[in-house]
């Protein structure tokens, strides 16, 4: 429960239907200087109104310190991707290592038969046995994005109750049941980094990340000075205090942490065919013996693209898209759906390598 009110309602549900519930509030980042940020589902008063919510609900409530632990998985994560010149997405990390990994540890010393979180998605068990991992019915609220890190033997003890209904149907319930979060706002940013921008938090947490280096174009000119590279992202095209004589905006088209060199061009070298993904999850528990036909979506709030996905060694794939795909980055994941309904998550994994018409990024 992490104070908000998809959690709150997911543990209302669930009372509802008849499971003995507890509930558990994960405390994960003790340095956030808001820390009674509204938004922010790591601060203390998010622990507070979860607190609030299981007493209404008339139900346990348990608040778990994983400070260190969130700090060591995700947080450190986190910074050293950027410092690497990628873009990680610390919500993929927090779901493999602290909501469905090391809470479903501790779930089951408490005995309990499944954990449950308030993400939009849903689990089915197929006739063969297998569990699918499917969106949401509230297509702008899906999240089976982030959830592609989950595997058969996880799927089996995971319950999520609001994958069949619609953000305001949560609301609606929210408000009938009297939860006090029930107009809380949706927590937009990254929970650790709270109201801060992500780049003032990079500098607090490691100074040594401001380096400055060299902007140059696709053929090496030298057009200003950027303030390190963990500082930018692939397609960013504002903040880079740069100008290009012809008028034509130039976006960041590679990062290379390396040489401490950011190169810049048009926008049509930001679009991109192929691109080599790592650490691989297959859902079903299988990989493909051969290449197959998805759904790829390399950003959160990308659109997916179809493309030829191809099993190669160390649990890697090649992904080659039908059409170009906007700012693919390093870092980001890329999720695998089915290629006829787009509803059903295949795998996914970290994108570690792209080619565009200036090289590999």
């Amino acid at each position: 429960m992490s104070g908000g009110v998809d959690s709150s309602v997911t543990a209302a549900l669930l009372k509802e239907q008849g499971y003995e519930v507890i509930g558990v509030t994960f405390h994960l980042w003790g340095e956030n200087k808001d820390s009674r940020n509204l938004k922010s589902c790591c601060g203390l008063a998010s622990v507070e109104d979860a607190c609030r919510v299981a007493n209404k609900l008339g139900i346990p409530h348990l608040v778990v310190n994983m400070i260190d632990f969130f700090s060591q998985t995700v947080v450190a994560d986190f910074i050293n991707e950027y410092a690497r010149g990628r873009t990680p997405n610390p919500c993929i990390r927090c779901n493999e290592f602290i909501k469905y990994g090391l809470f479903l540890k501790g779930a089951e010393t408490l005995g309990a038969g499944f954990v449950a979180t308030g993400h939009y998605a849903k689990i089915v068990k197929g006739e063969d046995g297998r569990y699918r991992l499917l969106k949401a019915a509230d297509k702008q609220k899906d999240q089976s994005y982030v959830l592609y890190v989950l595997t058969q033997s996880i799927m089996a003890k995971v319950l999520l109750p609001l994958g069949n209904y619609k953000k305001s149907e949560v609301r609606e319930i929210a408000r009938r049941l009297d939860l006090p979060v029930h107009d809380k706002p949706e927590s937009q940013e990254i929970c650790f980094v709270g109201t801060d921008d992500y780049r003032d938090f990079l500098k607090k947490m490691n100074p040594d990340l401001v380096k400055p280096g060299p902007i140059v174009t696709e053929d090496g000119k030298v057009i200003g000075t950027h303030m390190g590279v963990a500082f930018y992202t692939v397609g960013q095209r504002h903040g880079l205090g740069i100008s290009n004589p012809s008028g034509e905006p130039l976006y960041v088209v590679t990062i290379d942490a390396e040489t401490n060199t950011i190169v810049v061009g048009r926008r049509e070298l930001v679009l991109t065919k192929e691109a080599i993904v790592e650490a691989v999850n297959w859902v079903s528990g299988k990989e493909p013996e051969k290449t197959l036909r998805a759904k790829v979506k390399h950003r959160y709030k990308s659109p997916e693209g179809l493309a030829w996905v191809e099993p190669i060694e160390g649990k890697k794939v090649r992904v080659i898209w039908d059409e170009p795909q906007w700012a693919v980055t390093p870092g980001q994941s890329a999720v695998f759906y089915d290629a006829e309904t787009g509803e059903e998550v295949l795998g996914g994994g970290i994108i570690c390598k792209t080619v565009s018409k200036v090289g590999e990024r």
